[in-house]
């Protein structure tokens, strides 16, 4: 049985302050994306044990996507999704193609990623972005989802479960591989990083700097978000 935690914030997915001060922000950013990538992957790729993600703090953009590879999702009462990448001038990755319509569907996908509004906790389980959402103090939170989980793990539907999972991912697999969805988002990524089409160096600068990112571009055309199911 694995728990996957993050911190005060869950995650936001690449480092944008980090990608910002690098001499070359187009590499870093590269290294990034490919970097959570790998995690990502090794997430959705667990078929050992179940998975939960322990969502205790907001999550934006990869990081949400982090958390819907795991098996289960637990969510903090409170806490605020941002499940898309747009407003930063980029397509995203993350394996976003393959977990998010798995989630949630392709259409409810398609709003989610277009229309970039937050979701709160109460939405992202009405709509299925989590299993759970658990209230009380951040602590308690944390119990709870331990607690949760060496249930899961003594259940006896264990390995029922589990086999069930590598049954679903194999038949995911010989349908469109992983490598594929990868493929393709960094495809785009590439040109939103090193192209800079849709204004990703002004959003980044603008939300590090905390300032209005007044020169973002817009392009709805080649910006759109593209859902692979």
């Amino acid at each position: 049985m694995l728990v996957v935690r993050g911190g005060e914030v869950f995650s936001n997915g690449i480092h944008l302050n980090v990608i910002e001060a690098a001499p070359s922000p187009g590499i870093e950013a590269w290294h990034n994306i490919k970097a959570i990538d790998d995690v990502c992957r090794e997430i959705i790729c667990c078929t050992g044990q179940l998975v939960v993600t322990s969502v205790g703090g907001n999550a934006g953009a990869g990081g949400v996507m982090l958390a819907l590879g795991g098996d289960e999702v637990l969510m903090h009462e409170g806490v605020v999704l941002n499940p898309h990448y747009r407003t930063m001038g980029l397509f995203g990755s993350e394996y976003w193609t393959y977990v998010l319509p798995r989630r949630v569907g392709t259409c409810q996908a398609g709003v989610l990623t277009s229309r970039c509004e937050p979701v709160n906790s109460a939405d992202a389980l009405r709509i299925g972005l989590a299993d759970q959402v658990l209230p009380g103090p951040r602590p308690s939170f944390e119990d709870m989802v331990l607690a949760h989980a060496r249930r899961l793990a003594g259940h006896d539907d264990y390995y029922r479960l589990l086999e069930r999972k590598r049954a679903d991912r194999a038949a995911d697999e010989r349908r469109r591989p992983l490598d594929v969805y990868r493929t393709e988002e960094l495809a785009a990524m590439s040109r939103d990083i090193f192209d800079d089409r849709l204004g990703f160096a002004a959003a980044r600068h603008a939300f590090v700097m905390k300032r209005p990112a007044d020169t973002q571009r817009t392009d709805t055309r080649t910006g759109a978000q593209r859902i692979v199911a």
